[in-house]
C-alpha cells in the first residue's frame, strides 16, 4: 500500500480549517486510504436565517449538491447491469416520442450531450434554468420541466453541463423501478437504500424528492463525510463494496471516467456524471456546489472528501489544498 504522510495532511487540514481562510468554510475533511479512514477533521456550521449553527461531527449529514449526480450514475449502472435500461436506445421519455428529442439516448444524457437548452447558473435567477427548476416554476416536477426545454443541438453533438439532464435520468430510473403498486417515491427510495446505500454501508444517506416523486438526483443527497467516502471507495474498487458485494457492473467505473469534454474553465475533464482531474492519472471525482468533493485516486488507494461552504471564485484554493493531500501519498 502507498504510504501517506499524515503530517503533511495535518498541515493541509490546518489551512483548510483556519479561521477567516480565503476559500471560505471547510465543514468536513475525510481521507480514506485502502478502505480505512486515516484522517478526518470537522468544522463549525455558521448561523443562518433558518437557525443557529453548531459543531459538525462524524455523524453530521451534509448536503451533496451535485455530488448526487455521480450517485445517480450508480443507480443507472445497477439497472444497465440487469438489462432494464439500455444506454444506446432512445431514452424512455414519453413526451419525446414522435419528436426530434426522440433521438436523445440515455448515454447522451449521462454525457451531458442531450442538446437541450439549459442554463446552469447559481447566482442569477433571471437567466438560470437551474434555479427555476430547483426553486421556481419547475420545482414540483423537475424532470418534466427539464424535458420540456427546446432542443438547440443535435443529440450527442454539444456538451452542456445541466442539472436538468440528471433529473430526467432520475425519472427514467424511477420509472424503471416502480412496480406500479404504491408510490413512485417509495419505490425509488427502497431501490436506493436496498441496492446502493445499504450494500455500500451508507447508513446515513438521505435522498430527497420533488412533489412528483422523482429523486432530485442532480443535487440532493444528505450524508456524512464518511459515507460519501464509502461511495467513492465503491468506484475505487470497480463497483464492489467493502463486504465483497458487487453493486454496479464490472467496468462501470471506467464508463464514468471515459472522456467526454473539458470543463469550461479547462481545469477538469468530464466523463459520464463524474469528473476527472487530468493531473491525477486514473482519477474520478464527484463535484458539488460550495466546494463539495469526493475525489478517487485509485493508484494511491485514496478517497478524499471535502465538504464546505466555499464561493465559486475561491474554489481553486480548495482544489490546490486537496492536491497537497494527493501529493502526500506519492
Amino acid at each position: 500500500m502507498t504510504q501517506i504522510d499524515l503530517v503533511a495532511v495535518e498541515h493541509t487540514a490546518d489551512a483548510l480549517f483556519a479561521p477567516d481562510s480565503p476559500h471560505g468554510l471547510t465543514l468536513a475533511l475525510v481521507v480514506m486510504q485502502a478502505g480505512h479512514v486515516v484522517f478526518e477533521r470537522y468544522g463549525q456550521q455558521p448561523d443562518t436565517p433558518f437557525g443557529p449553527g453548531g459543531p459538525v461531527t462524524a455523524d453530521s449529514t451534509l448536503v451533496s449538491w451535485s455530488m448526487a449526480k455521480s450517485i445517480t450514475h450508480a443507480a443507472v449502472g445497477i439497472l444497465v447491469g440487469e438489462g432494464r435500461l439500455q444506454l444506446d436506445a432512445p431514452a424512455p421519455v414519453a413526451e419525446w416520442k414522435g419528436t426530434d428529442k426522440e433521438a436523445i439516448t440515455l448515454q447522451h444524457l449521462l454525457n451531458m450531450r442531450s442538446g437541450l437548452e439549459f442554463v446552469e447558473d447559481y447566482g442569477d435567477s433571471s437567466v438560470s434554468h437551474c434555479l427555476e427548476m430547483l426553486y421556481g416554476a419547475g420545482k414540483d416536477d423537475m424532470a418534466t420541466y427539464a424535458a420540456g426545454q427546446q432542443l438547440l443541438h443535435a443529440p450527442g453533438s454539444f456538451w452542456n453541463y445541466a442539472s436538468g439532464t440528471t433529473n430526467i435520468i432520475s425519472r427514467i430510473v424511477g420509472d424503471a423501478v416502480h412496480s406500479g403498486g404504491g408510490g413512485r417515491r417509495e419505490s425509488m427510495e427502497a431501490f436506493l437504500h436496498d441496492r446502493l446505500f445499504g450494500p455500500v454501508a451508507m447508513s446515513s444517506a438521505q435522498p430527497k424528492f420533488d412533489t412528483a416523486g422523482t429523486f432530485v438526483g442532480s443535487s440532493y443527497v444528505y450524508a456524512t463525510a464518511r459515507d460519501f467516502a464509502r461511495f467513492g471507495e465503491l468506484y475505487r474498487n470497480d463497483g464492489v463494496a467493502a463486504d465483497g458485494t458487487r453493486v454496479v457492473p464490472a467496468g462501470w467505473a471506467a464508463h464514468a471516467c471515459t472522456f467526454t469534454a473539458h470543463s469550461d474553465e479547462g481545469e477538469f475533464d468530464y466523463g459520464a456524471h463524474w469528473w476527472m482531474w487530468p493531473d491525477l492519472a486514473g482519477s474520478l471525482a464527484c463535484h458539488g456546489f460550495e466546494g463539495q468533493y469526493t475525489v478517487v485516486v485509485p493508484d494511491r488507494e485514496l478517497v478524499v472528501v471535502h465538504l464546505g461552504k466555499c464561493p465559486a471564485a475561491q474554489r481553486p484554493i480548495v482544489n490546490d489544498h486537496l492536491r497537497d493531500i494527493f501529493r502526500a501519498a506519492l
